[in-house]
Parts: C-alpha cells; sequence; structure tokens
C-alpha cells in the first residue's frame, strides 16, 4: 500500500492539545488520524456525534426577541393561518 502526506490546518492550540493526548494513547498524531480516517470509511459516517452546544447568533437573537415577547406570530387556529402568515 503505498502512503502519502497530507497537511492539515488546525488552531496551535488544539494542535498541542491533540499531540498531547495522541502521546498518552501512546500513538503518534499520523495514527491516530489513520484511525479516524478508517472509521469513517468502515462505517460511513463520521464515527461521533456532531452538535453545536451553543446556539448561533442568530439562534440567539430569535430567542431575545421571543422571550421579550417581539417579532412573535400565533397562535394559529388551522394551518391555513399559519401559511399565510409565513408566506407574508
Amino acid at each position: 500500500m503505498s502512503q502519502i502526506a497530507f497537511s492539515v490546518r488546525m488552531d496551535s492550540r488544539l494542535k498541542e492539545e491533540f499531540s498531547a493526548m495522541c502521546e498518552a494513547f501512546g500513538m503518534p498524531v499520523s495514527t491516530a488520524i489513520n484511525l479516524f480516517a478508517k472509521a469513517v470509511v468502515r462505517e460511513q459516517r463520521i464515527p461521533f456525534e456532531i452538535r453545536a452546544d451553543m446556539p448561533n447568533d442568530d439562534t440567539r437573537r430569535v430567542f431575545e426577541l421571543a422571550e421579550a415577547g417581539k417579532e412573535l406570530n400565533g397562535p394559529f387556529s388551522s394551518m391555513e393561518e399559519l401559511r399565510k402568515s409565513l408566506d407574508a
């Protein structure tokens, strides 16, 4: 099997922490990256959940408006009322 090299852009602090974790596991960074790539190919998915812990700026703004009782729509008594509101 031939091997190639490629580079990955990463924050320097993350690289330091990742390298330290790999060292604690007793493996070089390249082995950890290869393990990840093999898991992705084998499972045909990212082998862990990816989620945002914090809402983004748009979502945060909507939460703030809702808590303040501003720019609210509804309640709706029918789907037709909801559709009209969405189309407005």
